[in-house]
């Protein structure tokens, strides 16, 4: 039955010239799309606490639309050690069978640690999963700078330690074909101009930016996301962004102006965080971005 209806509808498909919006690379109405993922942060609680499984993860990501699930490493048996290769290969397989990408992973790491040998084991704790997002098929592996600002040290001082340590990882992650990508999370590394320092030191085609656009505090985050696109290699789409110390509902016709006027046409992940029902929340930020994608 898959199979006929995929025939079916990639037949009219063809027949029409139009192509599905959220197909990476593809054109839409004259319009270059992004490719619309699932963030499965989204569903934090329910896959920490087995109330959602990996495979009605998948399931509901592909009856939404998405061609893809950023797969944060937390919802992986074992992490933060990296499981035996069976049981990614089955995620991966798993994935597919849905019709979907793995579009990404990420993990939970803090390189303003003032202990070396602790930075160290940091790093390897993210060369690890470069190796696991490898055997994943995920183009990319999400990191973050930290957030500790450890006494008598500088911050230029620090903010050298994660230049470092992001140099490094993606170095190594260059000999297996993967991205590192570093989440401005609002932590240590705030502001726009500090962003770019990080992106324009760093110096490897294997480093890039995934641009959350709720961690900006700025008077007009839609500015700092315009100065920040030319570094996103991925995305943390969330309903809010920040204006200086309050959060507003995010404008996607401002935003998808900005993503169709730069040409973005990689994974574009969306996500849910607060109080609700993460599949309802879900469903209407997917709509509110195809209808604008339109």
């Amino acid at each position: 039955m898959y199979r006929r209806t995929f025939l079916k509808t990639s037949s009219l498909a063809c027949l029409s010239g139009i192509a599905k919006p959220g197909l990476p690379g593809k054109v839409y109405d004259g319009k270059i799309s992004p490719a619309l993922c699932l963030n499965a942060y989204s569903f934090n609680r329910m896959l920490l606490n087995d109330e959602m499984s990996l495979k009605e993860l998948f399931l509901f990501a592909a009856q939404t639309g998405f061609v893809g699930v950023d797969l944060t490493a937390y919802y992986i048996p074992d992490y933060p050690e990296v499981p035996e290769d069976k049981i990614l290969f089955g995620i991966k397989r798993m994935a597919f069978r849905h019709g979907l990408a793995i579009t990404g992973t990420g993990v939970r790491n803090d390189f303003t640690l003032d202990d070396p040998e602790q930075r160290t084991k940091q790093i390897d704790l993210v060369k690890n999963w470069i190796v696991a997002a490898a055997k994943l098929g995920a183009p990319y592996v999400r990191v973050f700078a930290g957030r500790e600002s450890p006494q008598g040290h500088t911050r230029e001082e620090i903010k050298s330690w994660i230049k470092e340590a992001f140099r490094e990882c993606a170095d190594f992650a260059s000999s297996y074909g993967v991205m590192v990508a570093f989440q401005n999370h609002n932590d240590f590394i705030v502001t726009t101009e500090d962003i770019i320092e990080i992106m324009e030191n760093v110096h490897s085609d294997w480093f890039g930016l995934m641009l959350d656009i709720g961690s900006l505090p700025s008077i007009d985050p839609y500015r700092e996301i315009e100065e920040l696109i030319p570094y996103a290699v991925t995305w943390q789409v969330k309903e809010q962004v920040k204006t200086n110390d309050s959060s507003v509902p995010t404008d996607f016709g401002k935003l998808m102006h900005i993503v169709d006027k730069q040409k973005y046409q990689g994974f574009f992940p969306l996500e849910t965080l607060g109080e609700g029902n993460p599949r309802i929340k879900i469903q209407a930020l997917y709509k509110q971005v195809m209808e604008n994608m339109n």
